[in-house]
């Protein structure tokens, strides 16, 4: 029988055999026992004396293995310094992740205040843009509020000085080019007026029609007169004697051209009416000719007028361009300062998705410390000492009924395995099955 038992539970046979001697008659000194060998001994007896009061009954061990378990559970819950041993690795555990808390603490305080900073530097980024564009809009108007040196409404300025530019020009085109025909090319006509004789609406066509270099001279002498009013301004921009001296002999270089097409014109109207007694024409006689002093004023004064109003609007666009260039910087600026917000905020989506991290952790953490808090309150049952105990429990049951059970063989062997398959059930059952021996069952009491 001791041979049968031994096959069914795998144990050692002396340990059987000591046990199955024990049970009837047990003479061991506890002063010559250790305390887990007393222990073992114990649960055997039990084991023992259960079953005999039971005959051996499997489904009463199902009750008493639960009743051994609970025993187990409060002799462990007495082993003060086994149970500090076995949560000692959790007290240690709650510690680091005490510890783990304080650090991501911290962490998320400095995230925070990161957080708090750069919504602190969008927010003055912001502020700044909304400046730049204040000042952008306000720059013609009062650009001397903004330390720009231009003249306020330079702009205005400019667009009516261009637009009297233009007609102004034109005119002196139509000037210079008819009174250059009548004065080298033009044969004058006794019939027509004078007005005609000096100005004549074809004078252009009539110049081409005459070949290319009278209509080249015919059609580019007006920018002649231009780029003088245009050195006129050059010069001018220049406060220095020399710039004056030039400027002075600019003006004498207009006024004598303008005088030699007012002679030449006048010399072929003197001619259409000159008689044999007539003098011939010369300079003290064109000085006496109303349309002599006529032409060259409307060319000379005109001409200056056209270069004080390109230079008016040279100056114009100077200032119009101060204040167009303080508004390209500033407008430069704020699409610097939005690239910046743009980065920050990019930042500022970095930092919250690591103060969301570092919450999660914290979260974890704490509910992990709340995990083994329970588990150091509670009672730890090392279960793969349980299945030790337990299993003596058995075998004393067992013993009993291989030794006192008076019943065929077979009968015996079936009580036996049923006692086994209670056993095995029960160790599922407080989860000290062989896969998981070495963990631990928790018990809150």
């Amino acid at each position: 029988m001791t041979t049968t038992i031994k096959n069914l539970f795998k144990l050692k046979s002396t340990q059987v055999e000591s046990l199955q001697e024990q049970v009837p008659k047990t003479e061991v000194k506890h002063n010559e026992e250790s305390a887990e060998e007393s222990r073992k001994r114990t649960y055997h007896e039990s084991g023992y004396r259960d079953s005999s009061r039971n005959n051996g009954n499997h489904t009463t061990l199902i009750i008493c293995l639960d009743a051994v378990y609970s025993k187990f559970q409060n002799e462990e819950k007495e082993l003060v310094e086994k149970q500090q041993k076995l949560k000692e690795s959790y007290i240690n555990e709650q510690k680091n992740r005490e510890t783990e808390i304080k650090a991501l603490t911290v962490s998320l305080e400095n995230k925070e205040d990161l957080l708090k900073i750069k919504h602190d530097e969008v927010e003055e980024f912001q502020r700044k843009n909304e400046v730049l564009k204040a000042e952008i809009n306000d720059l013609p108007r009062n650009p001397e509020k903004h330390n720009v040196k231009a003249t306020r409404g330079a702009s205005t300025k400019f667009w009516i000085g261009f637009i009297l530019l233009i007609p102004i020009s034109l005119y002196l085109f139509t000037f210079y080019i008819s009174t250059s025909y009548s004065a080298f090319f033009r044969n004058f006509d006794p019939n027509s007026t004078i007005i005609r004789n000096v100005l004549d609406a074809q004078a252009l066509s009539k110049a081409w029609n005459d070949g290319p270099l009278e209509g080249a001279f015919i059609t580019l002498i007006p920018f002649v007169f231009l780029g003088l009013g245009f050195l006129i301004h050059m010069f001018g921009e220049n406060k220095s004697w020399i710039n004056y001296v030039k400027l002075g002999l600019l003006f004498i270089v207009t006024f004598i051209f303008d005088a030699i097409l007012a002679y030449e014109i006048e010399s072929k109207l003197y001619l259409l009416n000159k008689t044999f007694e007539s003098p011939d024409f010369n300079l003290s006689i064109a000085f006496t000719k109303n349309q002599f002093w006529g032409i060259i004023f409307a060319g000379f004064i005109v001409y200056i007028i056209w270069g004080l109003v390109f230079d008016f609007v040279m100056k114009e666009h100077r200032e119009k361009d101060k204040i167009k260039n303080e508004q390209e910087i500033r407008q430069k600026n704020v699409l610097f300062n939005l690239e910046k917000i743009n980065a920050l905020k990019k930042e500022i989506e970095d930092i919250k998705n690591l103060i969301g991290n570092i919450k999660e952790n914290m979260i974890k953490a704490k509910g992990r410390i709340e995990e083994l808090q329970n588990i150091i309150d509670g009672v730890i049952i090392p279960t793969k000492d349980y299945k030790l105990y337990a299993s003596e429990y058995v075998q004393g049951w067992v013993t009993f009924i291989g030794e006192k059970i008076a019943v065929s063989k077979s009968e015996k062997q079936t009580m036996i395995d049923s006692c086994i398959e209670t056993y095995t059930t029960n160790l599922e059952m407080v989860g000290a099955n062989s896969e998981n021996q070495n963990s631990v069952y928790l018990s809150v009491l």
